[in-house]
């Protein structure tokens, strides 16, 4: 599958913004993840949802903040980001994990776990 991510901006802090994340084919049955990588960072972990969305996981910076969403249908997963911080300010990736019956409600927080990166969309959020 191919993941497509896009909403990414400038925005002052306090505002919020949506980052959608499309791929190319059904996501149904796959996990998904954000992540972001802010200037000479690794990777981190920022959020996910399980296979079917009844499940989420976040991290404990952007906990209360963002919320991740998904559309199957639609082939879409959402990050709906508020409060947005000057340290929130990094290049966004979405990600993709295929799962089996066995991890319907699984939430995946290694970037390792995954196996299918969009592009990134990057974030500026100023003071």
């Amino acid at each position: 599958v191919q993941l497509q991510a896009s909403g990414g901006g400038l925005v002052q802090a306090g505002g919020s913004l949506t980052l959608s994340c499309a791929a190319s084919g059904a996501v149904s049955t796959y996990a998904m993840g954000w992540f972001r990588q802010g200037s000479g960072k690794e990777r981190e972990f920022v959020g996910a949802i399980s296979q079917g969305g009844s499940r989420t996981n976040y991290d404990y910076s952007v906990a209360g903040r963002f919320t991740i969403s998904r559309d199957n249908a639609k082939n879409t997963v959402y990050l709906q980001m508020n409060s947005l911080k000057p340290e929130d300010t990094a290049v966004y990736y979405c990600a993709a994990r295929p799962v089996g019956p066995s991890n319907y409600y699984s939430t995946f927080a290694s970037v390792n776990e995954y196996l299918y990166w969009g592009q990134g969309t990057l974030v500026t959020v100023s003071s």
